[in-house]
C-alpha cells in the first residue's frame, strides 16, 4: 500500500433491529482488525442510521465526499444487503473517483456488485413469479390464505417457502458446483460454508453467513 491507500474513510449502518452479525458494534471490529493488519489509519467514520431502507444515504454521502477531500478509500464492513439496496448502488457505484474496500469480500469491485444487482433483480422477478404459481395452486386445492385454521396457514406457507428456496437452489447451483470443484478439500457442513463465504456467494437473505443447516438444506436441493 501507498501511504495515500492507508488513509480510509469508515462507513457503517445501523438499524433498529438486526443480528448480531450485522450490529454496529461488530461492523467496527472487522473494521478495527482490518485496519490493524493492513496498517491502515481511520480519519473518519460516518453511520447510517436507518429504520428501514429510505430513499437517501446521506451519511454515505457524507463519507464519499470525506474520501475526495483527504484522497482515502471508503472502507465497509460487509457488503450484507447492499448489493440489492438501489439508493447505496446510485450513491457509490456511480462515483467512480472514490474507490473502495470491503473487509469481509476484499475482491469486490464496482463490476462484481453489479452484476450481483442484475441477479438480485433477475431473483426477485424468479421468486415472484413462483410465489405467485404456488399461491394459485394453493387456491385451487381450497386453501385459503389467512385461514382461521393454523395447520392450513403453516402447510400453505411452507409450500411457498419451499418454492422460494429451490429457485434459490436453481439459481446459484453451477456457482456452487464450481466452488465445490475448487475446493475439494472443503468436507463438512462448516468447511464448505467457510469456501461459499470465501467466494462471496451469499445466503438466500443475502447474508454473507452460512451455517451448516443452511449448507445441508443447499447441497439437498442442488443434487
Amino acid at each position: 500500500m501507498t501511504t495515500q491507500e492507508r488513509k480510509f474513510v469508515a462507513y457503517f449502518r445501523q438499524f433498529g433491529k438486526v443480528k448480531a452479525a450485522n450490529s454496529l458494534g461488530t461492523q467496527k471490529a472487522k473494521v478495527t482488525k482490518f485496519l490493524e493488519e493492513n496498517k491502515g489509519r481511520l480519519i473518519a467514520e460516518h453511520t447510517e442510521n436507518e429504520v428501514k431502507f429510505g430513499k437517501t444515504r446521506p451519511a454515505l454521502t457524507a463519507a464519499i465526499a470525506a474520501c475526495k477531500k483527504n484522497k482515502a478509500r471508503l472502507l465497509i464492513a460487509s457488503l450484507d444487503k447492499l448489493n440489492r439496496d438501489m439508493a447505496f448502488s446510485q450513491v457509490l457505484l456511480d462515483d467512480k473517483k472514490v474507490d473502495f474496500v470491503c473487509v469481509e469480500l476484499q475482491a469486490a469491485t464496482r463490476e462484481m456488485l453489479k452484476m450481483r444487482m442484475v441477479f438480485a433483480e433477475w431473483e426477485a422477478e424468479k421468486i415472484g413469479v413462483r410465489t405467485s404459481a404456488a399461491l394459485q395452486k394453493l387456491k385451487k386445492q381450497g386453501v385459503k390464505l389467512g385461514s382461521p385454521r393454523p395447520e392450513i396457514g403453516s402447510e400453505a406457507g411452507n409450500k411457498v417457502n419451499s418454492a422460494k428456496a429451490q429457485s434459490f437452489a436453481e439459481r446459484v447451483a453451477p456457482t456452487v458446483r464450481a466452488i465445490l470443484k475448487k475446493n475439494r478439500n472443503a468436507y463438512t457442513l462448516r468447511e464448505i460454508g467457510a469456501v461459499f463465504v470465501e467466494n462471496g456467494l451469499e445466503t438466500p437473505r443475502g447474508n454473507l453467513e452460512w451455517s451448516p443447516t443452511q449448507v445441508k438444506n443447499l447441497l439437498a436441493r442442488i443434487k
